[in-house]
């Protein structure tokens, strides 16, 4: 009797420490945020929700708790250079060839386009930038050095480095300057910015949002944000205000691409340091994401990127190969006649390469055309998010066929 009580309380014993490391086990999600701190924008006091008298580690708690264990209520980083910080409860490995990381945003891509040669192409893409940090010190803190992940605009020549705004708040005696040509711009020198290279501008405020756009939880009458800026992505596509397309960068950001796409996610092989030399890192343990792009689009308001989330992809089971950055070179075979096949598969856009621009032309394999674009001397980006899985056809302007697979 005393055997079996003995193996049956050992056996409760073994069942009570599985449980436990169950319990234990590392979660794919935000563990904490560490800090939230916006630039001024439309959405700011409104996504979390500015409360009277709340302090910035109540705003810090407010935006852990829409983002922390999968929570998935979007907040708003506002404009140029508004940043949040989180961590995960482990390291989020970085695996060799495969996508780690993704942060969620709410990008999408719209049908309609009033250019008949875009439709299907772009919609609202809000770029953030994301630095990651290994914790080196293991004392669970976010003060290891950052890097960046250099993504698709890295070495574009329009993108800055080490670039700073600084905003000012608002005078308590400031006169609204309204938009009489356009009624729903209701103060045109809001808020006022100046930048590292002596670029000035203003954060307007608009008839949809009547909130204060200054974080009403800092006393500071000036913001200073700095990082990287990226070049401008948004077309007025009506040509008179009334619909702006906001175009994806091809990989590399938060809120940039659909969640659902490969290249919204995020390999830890692009970190990079402040001098853009690429870092080895076994993997991170905390994440910085800011808005990446200085922009005004009309009614649409400054752009500001929104987050919902993130997760770590080896425990979610997304950690597909890395095809994103891979796009970036499309080395072709010469065949017969004219006739290249690329030996790089397309995902989501065909690089093109010319010495002079031109109009080119996707068709379909029975060589029905299926939309133009017009390319610039040097490299190119022809979106292909919109064509299904199959074979193409790039047509040049002197007639040479290229065939192409859409993966």
């Amino acid at each position: 009797m005393l055997c079996c009580y003995a193996v049956r309380r050992a056996a409760l014993l073994l069942l009570c420490i599985g449980a436990a490391v169950s319990a234990a086990a590392d979660s794919p999600y935000i563990a904490r945020v560490w800090e939230y701190c916006p630039a001024p924008g439309q959405f700011v006091n409104e996504l979390p929700e500015y409360e009277e008298d709340d302090s910035p580690s109540m705003m810090r708690v407010k935006a852990d708790e829409c983002l922390a264990d999968d929570a998935q209520v979007m907040i708003s980083l506002g404009s140029w250079g508004g940043y949040v910080v989180f961590g995960f409860d482990h390291m989020v490995e970085n695996r060799s060839g495969l996508m780690d990381l993704q942060v969620l945003g709410n990008a999408f891509v719209a049908n309609s386009n009033p250019n008949p040669d875009k439709q299907g192409q772009g919609g609202s893409s809000e770029p953030g930038i994301v630095m990651v940090s290994y914790d080196s010190n293991a004392n669970g803190k976010p003060d290891d050095p950052w890097y960046e992940l250099a993504g698709s605009e890295y070495d574009n020549p329009a993108t800055r480095h080490h670039y700073t705004v600084t905003y000012y708040r608002t005078p308590a005696d400031h006169t609204a300057t309204p938009d009489n040509d356009y009624k729903y711009l209701t103060d045109t020198t809001y808020i006022r910015w100046r930048d590292s290279e002596g670029g000035t501008g203003y954060v307007s405020r608009n008839s949809s949002h009547t909130q204060s756009y200054w974080p009403l939880w800092s006393d500071a009458d000036s913001l200073v944000f700095s990082g990287t800026r990226l070049p401008d992505n948004y077309t007025d596509e009506s040509g008179n205000g009334s619909y702006y397309v906001q175009y994806a960068y091809r990989y590399g950001y938060a809120d940039n691409q659909p969640n659902g796409t490969v290249a919204s996610k995020l390999n830890i092989e692009w970190a990079v340091d402040s001098t853009g030399q690429s870092v080895e890192l076994p993997g991170i343990h905390f994440v910085k994401v800011y808005t990446g792009v200085l922009q005004y689009c009309g009614w649409l308001g400054e752009t500001s990127t929104e987050v919902l989330g993130a997760a770590d992809l080896h425990l979610t089971g997304g950690d597909e190969p890395d095809t994103a950055s891979a796009k970036d070179a499309l080395p072709m075979e010469q065949g017969k006649g004219g006739l290249c096949l690329l030996t790089t598969l397309v995902h989501d856009n065909l690089i093109y390469t010319s010495s002079v621009a031109e109009q080119v032309q996707v068709l379909d394999r029975t060589g029905q055309p299926l939309f133009s674009a017009n390319t610039n001397p040097g490299t190119s980006y022809l979106p292909c998010s919109c064509l299904p899985q199959g074979m193409y056809l790039l047509r040049t302007a002197n007639g040479e066929t290229r065939k192409f697979i859409k993966l």
